[in-house]
């Protein structure tokens, strides 16, 4: 394969950008098999996010730590994923989305199996954060690569639909953990751990992004990636690519106008609508036996709001193509906030399971729309590093929520007052979201 370089001028005004020929591409076989492959990726980060989540008191047990250390333990892979995201996010921009995915879930594989069989606490915490660091290139890239292939009009419903293996490796999580669990949670360690040699079903079945190609001069293999998915265009054809003279992964090129005014609302938006998030969700089973639910009863409560998620996914997908990114944004996100009010006020079973599955409902079809929104707003060029950010942001939040939550349990704080803490992060998320443009049907540049 040629060294990447960058392109040089368009030779005519009149060539087509990839974005031009995407607006006019239908969907295909190509595009399903493509999204098929990157789903189940999107399933291992789910799965490995929240892995050890429900099998947490094993790992406490065995290794002796209270709430704080445990909390410490279980955000490890989420904490060495903020460097980690950062650190691949040149690298995507430089390398390409395919090498970045490959390699990235590969090293991965190694290090969390190492955790899994680590001896002692601090050595697989160490470990945890490594595979956690090592994970980030999967967790940055997923997304802006998926909706790289796209037809511009079914982007939105693609991406939204990706999201939907959360939910999905949520549940392969409580399953594997009520299964292997009972033998050890080493078991459910290693299961997850050999999930990354789908590597090699990314390196067979999907190809690198044809935006990416054209931007680094190879506009041959372009073209022969947008014929692959169904395109009619000329082997020989050269793209337009914007912003050609800026450097590919730039840090620096994020703080520039008029880019900065739309990388920074969208790294406050995610950095607050995690929190609001991944605050509670990591803690629900404690919270849930605090209200008085049984292990096996907060379990089967976590498994119900994941599968009413789906749906959830689901009408923001049909909603966001009719009406747009922001609007459904906003709504969905309102309506998470207020699901989260109904849950930590709760004084019986009925309020405590309306409230979380309307925050269940429309949390997920909210991030559904924010991973394809966020992963537009920004050019080619500056795309992998900018929504690496964006995703340290969201898993920094995820890290910091997690042990803080942790420590107000193990001080007495009340639930009802922990769940508030947590929705006031949901209500700026909603201010910050409103300086971003509207993406919905505009092709990528």
């Amino acid at each position: 394969m040629a060294a990447p370089h960058e392109p040089a001028p368009p030779t005519s005004a009149a060539a087509p950008t990839v974005g031009d020929v995407c607006t006019g591409m239908g969907l295909t076989r190509r595009h399903w098999l493509a999204g098929s492959v990157l789903f189940f990726a999107f399933v291992v980060e789910a799965w490995e996010q929240v892995g050890l989540v429900y099998v947490s008191n094993g790992i406490a047990g065995e290794f002796g730590v209270d709430n704080t250390k445990l909390g410490w333990a279980l955000s490890a892979v989420a904490f060495g994923m903020v460097p980690g995201a950062l650190v691949w996010g040149g690298l995507i921009d430089r390398l390409g989305r395919r090498r970045v995915t490959v390699a990235s879930l590969l090293l991965y594989a190694v290090l969390a199996l190492a955790a899994g069989l680590s001896p002692a606490f601090w050595p697989f915490v160490a470990l945890r954060f490594l595979s956690g660091v090592a994970f980030g290139g999967v967790y940055a890239v997923t997304f802006p690569y998926f909706l790289e292939l796209l037809p511009t009009a079914r982007r939105g419903q693609g991406a939204v639909a990706l999201s939907i293996g959360f939910p999905i490796g949520t549940l392969l999580c409580i399953g594997v953990s009520q299964s292997l669990g009972t033998i050890s949670w080493r078991a459910v360690a290693v299961v997850a751990a050999l999930a990354g040699l789908w590597a090699f079903a990314v390196l067979r079945w999907v190809p690198e992004s044809p935006y990416w190609l054209a931007r680094r001069g190879r506009h041959a293999e372009a073209a022969a990636v947008l014929r692959g998915l169904g395109a009619e265009i000329p082997a020989d054809t050269t793209f337009s690519v914007e912003d050609a003279d800026r450097k590919a992964g730039a840090v620096r090129n994020l703080f520039r106008s008029p880019v900065r005014r739309r990388f920074l609302p969208m790294l406050l938006t995610s950095f607050t609508f995690s929190w609001g998030y991944w605050g509670l969700q990591t803690w629900l089973p404690v919270l849930l036996q605090n209200r008085g639910l049984s292990v096996s009863g907060a379990l089967w409560f976590v498994a119900v709001t994941q599968v009413v998620s789906v749906p959830g996914y689901l009408l923001a997908a049909w909603l966001t193509r009719r009406h747009g990114r922001k609007r459904i944004f906003l709504l969905f996100a309102l309506a998470s906030a207020i699901g989260g009010v109904l849950f930590g006020l709760a004084t019986g079973s009925a309020q405590l399971y309306a409230g979380n599955l309307i925050l269940a409902f429309f949390s997920l079809g909210a991030w559904g729309i924010w991973n394809t929104w966020s992963a537009e707003v920004l050019p080619t060029g500056l795309r992998g590093v900018g929504y690496s950010w964006s995703t340290s942001a969201i898993l920094l939040a995820n890290t910091v929520s997690v042990p803080v939550i942790g420590a107000m349990m193990d001080h007495g704080v009340a639930s009802s007052l922990t769940v508030a803490s947590i929705m006031a992060f949901l209500v700026v998320a909603l201010l910050a979201v409103l300086p971003l443009p509207e993406t919905e049907g505009r092709a990528l540049t």
